[in-house]
């Protein structure tokens, strides 16, 4: 811990027995637990905006570039430890709270989790606004205050159950609404045809009803404060509350309906899109965000200059996913219908000012939207995508005359199926950089996803491999590995993660390999015990802790996980043998509506339960899916990891960044050949990588010659794992996970059966390994020490400079 400053003790006890007193009119001798944390939080978010103030003043004396970065997602979690570790404040508030009689420690575990995001692509953003700000870039994030975000989850009967998560019921101390700047947004109405004075066309947009966006920031202290910055969060009401004269008539429904269903938008993070009413909501969502960006940005470089046409120059737009790529068309409205600049140099502005990051391989995850639904909410924006499409496809044909398939692969307009619009091209048009997120992936982009945008233009597409902040995810998250660091190599690796390489040369230390031992010995005793508190299951901290912490998915195979532990199950049951002691945790949500992904947590709780009560493998197999996933349990399950599950199908996983999380907290990684897997391997060495699996072009060839029902039936040893699914071993109801039976043997699309062999010869070469411990951990300081290039400092390093245009 840093040698406590005297002076900011007294500053600080001064301001949060402010905060308690004129903001919370509350009394020291009456403060709750949450009255303690409002102030204490208040009182640094006072610091945080004089420092945001002066920040902002200073990029504007310096001319600086400004980044806005959209995303749908934000996966903040807490924000009061993180906050004063960056500040350099948490010794003087562990200090002040004791002081005031309160436990800051207790505080910092109440904070509930900020619930704006789903997985990883919010959970992205927020390590890239952190380091946006440690690095001094002049940077915003835009997303939307959704009051409740993604659900809480809970099981019952084995099965994932949702209920509200309403984060934000106590009003978030970090949060500042600026009421007085809000965004009025049109939204439905109809084209009126017409000419201006000139006799050229002139559409206007009529009819429409109005949306008000409030923004609420949230401000990012860079580490040490370098740079504050903001995030920009939007919330939704109508322009009109009440209708008091619909209520004069008698119809009081109706005269709160328009204030009920504006903010709806604001409502949740992603809502059903399989029914109309849910994609209606979900595209004027993503709608609401980029109009209300727009609008700021607009506002932003208005303070600074005049001259709409150097926009690029100042200004970079980043899209996080599709969903934000109708920044785009409402970029292209302002500037051709309300500032008149000719088509032409409007669409020289938009290109040059607007950059995509793509995040998914998976052609049916490319977002499209109905033209009928364009037509009923953004008519005006339909037009011009008809036209930026009719323009592009132009120059197509004009180009390659002798390539006619061109024209419908390259189309922002999906004539197969009813008349779609294809985010993703438009966002590929619109922008002058696409970027994927791995290695493997940018490659797979350019030669499976779109290969047709590649060969037309080629100089567009560059890769930026992900990254994570080291500040949360070591420093916050095993503070015992970050004193570690701190006194082996000073204060400046978490701003200069290569600085790790140096640990190499301690690697064959003995004193130095026990220490780690010890590290990960308290992470994982720390992390039983919350496991006992909550289910009451007793885990050996001395066992192997093999993890999977991720989105349910069939494409991430957690099937495949719990396949490998009903073998060994299976093995202790039916040979006798034993085991040392192994503990497989799971975390993770399914999307409400994705029938496979709930099954295969229901399959591993069911499985578990009946592991978990078998005497006879006690001591040896433990099995427990921990409930609610989210980044403040990720950040007690990641230090205390052993092996690091890393097993999508090759060709599936764009990055992934727990891989890195885990790996730099002296995890060692089992997993395939694809994703950020395979930069990872490169760093930490071969030999510290448990490699397996068919890779992305064995992959394509098993599915086009149909090999799953040979991996199956010509495997008795396969045969016997898969078969207790129906077999009535786990449950009496045999035909519970027959559609997963049935998935396997009859499809398995994302080849499971295909990999189930390897999988399990490298679980027993690692479960082997694990019994020479000075050698484990050995390997887990080389893991830790080879993964500085993972940071996601270096990761906007390289946005700012092959992106952006900025250096830092």
């Amino acid at each position: 811990m840093p040698d406590i400053n005297p002076q900011n003790i007294k500053e600080l006890r001064a301001l949060v027995e402010q905060q308690l007193q004129y903001t919370l009119c509350v009394s020291l001798n009456k403060a709750t637990h949450g009255d303690i944390f409002n102030a204490v939080a208040l009182a640094i978010r006072h610091f945080q905006q004089d420092h945001f103030l002066l920040s902002q003043t200073r990029q504007r004396e310096e001319h600086k570039k400004r980044v806005y970065y959209l995303s749908m997602e934000f996966l903040l979690g807490q924000s009061l430890r993180n906050n004063l570790l960056n500040m350099n404040l948490l010794a003087e508030m562990h200090q002040v709270v004791n002081d005031l009689g309160f436990d800051l420690d207790h505080l910092l575990d109440e904070e509930p989790d900020a619930a704006l995001g789903n997985g990883g692509l919010g959970r992205l953003a927020a390590c890239f606004i952190d380091s946006m700000a440690t690095l001094d870039i002049a940077a915003s994030g835009h997303g939307i205050k959704y009051e409740y975000g993604l659900f809480r989850q809970s099981f019952q009967n084995d099965q994932q159950i949702e209920h509200p998560d309403d984060w934000h019921s106590m009003h978030s101390p970090w949060l500042v609404e600026h009421h007085a700047q809000q965004i009025l947004i049109p939204l439905g109405g109809y084209i009126e045809h017409s000419e201006d004075i000139d006799g050229n066309y002139n559409p206007m947009w009529l009819g429409w009803k109005t949306i008000v966006g409030i923004p609420h920031d949230y401000f990012v202290s860079g580490y040490r404060d370098t740079t504050t910055n903001k995030l920009r969060l939007y919330s939704a009401v109508a322009s009109d509350s009440f209708n008091i004269h619909i209520f004069n008539r008698g119809d009081y429904i109706k005269a709160v309906s328009d204030k009920i269903a504006s903010e709806n938008i604001s409502k949740i993070l992603y809502p059903s899109d399989e029914v109309l009413t849910g994609k209606e909501l979900r595209l004027t969502q993503e709608y609401f965000l980029v109009a209300c960006t727009l609008r700021d940005i607009f506002r932003d470089y208005a303070e600074v200059n005049d001259d709409i046409t150097f926009l690029p120059q100042h200004v970079a737009i980043q899209l996080n996913d599709t969903h934000p790529a109708l920044a785009v068309v409402e970029l292209m409205r302002i500037l051709v219908d309300e500032y008149r600049l000719p088509w032409e140099q409007a669409w020289e502005i938009t290109q040059n000012t607007c950059a995509y990051t793509n995040h998914t391989l998976m052609p049916e995850a490319l977002e499209t939207w109905p033209v009928t639904l364009f037509e009923k909410l953004l008519p005006r924006h339909l037009q011009i995508i008809f036209e930026i499409n009719h323009r592009f496809l132009e120059e197509v044909a004009r180009r390659w005359p002798d390539k006619n398939h061109l024209l419908s692969s390259l189309s922002l307009i999906d004539e197969h199926h009813d008349k779609q619009i294809r985010m993703a091209n438009l966002a590929i048009v619109g922008s002058h950089r696409v970027n994927g997120v791995a290695w493997l992936h940018s490659e797979l982009v350019k030669k499976q996803l779109v290969p047709d945008f590649y060969f037309m233009t080629p100089e567009k597409f560059i890769n930026q491999t992900n990254g994570v902040t080291p500040r949360r995810w070591v420093q916050q998250a095993n503070p015992g590995l970050a004193a570690f660091l701190h006194q082996q190599l000073g204060e400046g690796w978490p701003t200069d993660l290569p600085l790790l390489s140096s640990l190499e040369s301690l690697a064959d230390d003995t004193a130095v390999i026990d220490n780690i031992r010890a590290i990960k010995f308290a992470n994982k005793t720390a992390l039983s015990q919350l496991v006992a508190q909550r289910y009451g299951i007793a885990l050996d901290p001395l066992a192997m802790f093999d993890c999977q912490v991720k989105r349910i998915h069939e494409y991430k195979r957690q099937l495949l996980n719990i396949l490998h532990v009903i073998a060994l199950y299976l093995d202790i049951k039916e040979t006798g043998k034993t085991i040392a002691p192994k503990v497989h945790l799971f975390a993770g949500k399914a999307a409400p509506g994705y029938r496979m992904a709930k099954l295969i947590i229901q399959l591993i709780n069911t499985v578990a339960r009946k592991i978990n009560r078998d005497p006879q493998v006690a001591g040896q197999l433990k099995v427990v899916f921990l409930e609610d996933y989210k980044v403040s349990l990720a950040e007690k399950i990641i230090p205390a990891t052993d092996l690091s599950e890393q097993i999508s199908t090759a060709g599936t996983e764009a990055s992934g960044t727990s891989n890195m999380k885990f790996a730099m907290n002296g995890a060692l990684t089992i997993g395939t050949y694809d994703g950020a897997n395979i930069e990872i391997r490169e760093a930490v060495g071969i030999d510290n990588f448990y490699l397996f699996g068919a890779v992305a072009e064995e992959i394509e060839e098993s599915r086009r010659l149909g090999h799953h029902h040979n991996f199956y039936h010509q495997n008795p040893a396969m045969v016997r794992v898969v078969d207790t699914l129906v077999s009535g071993l786990f449950t009496s109801d045999r035909e519970l996970f027959a559609p997963l039976h049935h998935m396997l043997t009859e499809g398995d699309h994302y080849c499971h059966l295909l990999d189930f062999d390897s999988y399990c010869q490298a679980q027993r070469q690692a479960m082997a390994d694990f019994e020479l411990p000075e050698q484990w951990h050995r390997r887990a300081l080389l893991n830790i020490c080879r993964m500085g290039e993972f940071s996601s400092d270096r990761t906007i390093r390289g946005y700012a400079r092959d992106i952006w245009g900025i250096t830092c």
